[in-house]
């Protein structure tokens, strides 16, 4: 004979493990919004505090509206970067630009923070040739072992010269898990690398986080053949 306090013991774990279940999925839904708004709003408060005490204190907004409006200085800040290199692209921006790097070659320690700063900047914002054409399969670190990597550059100059290869040298970066933007710059022939169907983006999240997370090759097919008439 049975009683109900008999079965409660069964009912416990099956509601624990549903109140559980559930407050894992909404820290699943609610930590990507909440983390990328609590990061949008820090930065543009770290751009506020450092620009708007360079601005005179007579043309603040906080003067006219009478409240401390966040994000004005990451207004300010753009538009003034927007003017700058508005200028730089002509002739006497360029001209000033090489006069001033000319005069910071001559700085020694300067000299050395200014061209490291210039690389990555350049590698980070530049567009067209420098972002990565197409992810790919590679055997890293050894042959049976596979990796994620995005293909940037055929092999130029004198790596390409001095390494014997029947093909093409081609320049993959191979990233690291789960921050991609570390990682290794390894060279392999041509006929070495898989190219996948997946985008870059795609590869990036599979790598991001630790392969839980593949594209939908339904959908990508899907789009990929979108318009095109069912034989």
């Amino acid at each position: 004979m049975t009683t109900p306090f008999d079965e409660e013991p069964h009912k416990r774990p099956g509601l624990f493990a549903g109140l559980r279940a559930s407050f894992l999925t909404g820290i699943v839904v609610i930590a990507p919004v909440g983390l990328t708004i609590w990061l949008l709003w820090s930065a543009t408060g770290w751009v506020d505090g450092v620009v708007l005490p360079l601005v005179p204190e007579t043309i603040q907004p906080e003067k006219y509206i009478g409240i401390n409006l966040r994000g004005v200085g990451l207004i300010i800040f753009l538009l003034f970067t927007i003017i700058v290199g508005w200028i730089a692209k002509g002739l006497i921006g360029r001209s000033l630009i090489n006069f001033a790097e000319g005069l910071v070659d001559r700085m020694p320690v300067v000299r050395t923070i200014y061209s490291g700063i210039k690389q990555i900047s350049e590698t980070v914002f530049a567009q067209s040739e420098r972002s990565f054409e197409r992810a790919c399969m590679i055997e890293y670190p050894r042959k049976g072992i596979w990796a994620i990597g995005f293909i940037s550059t055929t092999a130029k100059g004198e790596v390409a010269e001095q390494v014997q290869t029947t093909g093409d040298l081609v320049s993959v970066f191979v990233p690291t898990t789960p921050n991609p933007t570390s990682g290794f710059l390894l060279y392999f022939p041509q006929e070495d690398v898989i190219e996948l169907d997946m985008s870059v983006e795609d590869a990036a999240k599979l790598v991001i986080s630790a392969g839980l997370v593949y594209p939908n090759r339904k959908e990508a097919d899907d789009e990929e053949n979108n318009g095109k008439p069912k034989k």
